[in-house]
């Protein structure tokens, strides 16, 4: 990889540098535009280096470094506007290097292995719109030829958005469950083994409903109540991939994924008024801190509508 920029280093280093830069293309195949962050984070490690070294450093000087000297390169990215991934990313570059030199005895590697990477911000959940929810989960939106199999997956996506189920948990579900028209409620064993209550709402119950008279399969009470094609209980990959034709026929982003549907759950509960602890107790979260990401969604969203309606904004 041929340099475009001054390198703050010796000339071992910046010989050993190259190299590195070089094994990443060429033997592990890193992506150009993943090769160029890396050369990016490192020259700008090797720039901190000179000033903390009190002169270009070599071989020499990265030989044994410490975390405290990682901490030191991390704190003046962080004064200079650098986030937790750009951080993470950069600690993962450095990483890099020193173990390709370690692997060549020239330097020791465990001051920056025992350097815990910066905590990244949880990302925000990416939930439909209430129009675009309703389409996915008609059964005349399904996609598939055979007309039981449509009904199965309006089913399934119905129980995501209307009872804010994670897809295990709906395939989790036995044939004697949501088998009643008055059943109002469904327990739920999810995450850690921590069982909730979860509403069951007519449009959930009568979905299901359709399913079970156009299944050709006898759904015993003990058996999975969602089959796949063959009869055998139906795994979640084929209820991705039938979500990803419903993205593709809608025209819908690459977040519409069936946990998207849990999400909308939950954020259009919190946009109609829904407090936090119930939204918490329907979704099965442990925490509250894990549920208040919603808000945060909530707020994102109202601001976007804002920005697009307000003649000043």
């Amino acid at each position: 990889m041929e340099e475009k920029f001054l390198i703050s280093a010796g000339p071992d280093l910046q010989a050993a540098r190259e190299g590195w830069l070089k094994a990443l293309a060429r033997e592990r195949r890193l992506s150009p535009e993943t090769v160029e962050a890396y050369e990016r984070d490192t020259r700008q490690f090797l720039q901190f280096l000179t000033g903390h070294c009190g002169g270009p450093p070599g071989l020499a000087d990265i030989a044994d470094l410490r975390p405290a000297d990682l901490r030191g390169f991390l704190a003046y990215r962080r004064a200079g506007g650098a986030g937790a991934r750009t951080l993470g990313r950069g600690l993962a570059g450095i990483r890099s290097l020193l173990r390709f030199l370690e692997r060549r005895g020239v330097v020791n590697a465990a001051g920056a292995a025992a350097l815990r990477a910066p905590k990244q911000p949880k990302s925000l959940p990416k939930p439909l719109t209430a129009a675009d929810a309703k389409r996915v989960v008609s059964i005349e939106g399904q996609l598939a030829e055979e007309p039981w199999i449509a009904a199965r997956n309006a089913a399934i996506l119905t129980l995501l958005y209307g009872s804010g189920l994670r897809i295990s948990e709906a395939l989790g579900l036995l044939g004697g469950d949501l088998a009643s028209p008055d059943e109002t409620i469904l327990r739920i064993t999810g995450k850690g083994g921590k069982t909730r209550l979860t509403p069951v709402l007519p449009v959930v119950l009568k979905a299901v409903a359709e399913y079970r008279r156009l299944c050709p399969y006898h759904l015993g009470a003990e058996g999975p109540l969602f089959r796949g094609a063959r009869g055998g209980p139906l795994n979640p990959a084929i209820v991705q991939r039938e979500m990803a034709k419903l993205r593709s026929a809608l025209n819908l982003p690459d977040t519409a994924t069936p946990h998207a549907l849990r999400h909308s759950f939950a954020t259009h509960l919190l946009g109609r008024g829904g407090d936090l602890r119930t939204i918490q107790e329907l979704l099965g979260h442990a925490s509250l801190s894990t549920t208040q990401v919603y808000t945060d969604v909530d707020t994102a969203r109202l601001l976007e509508i804002y920005e697009d309606a307000h003649p000043r904004a």
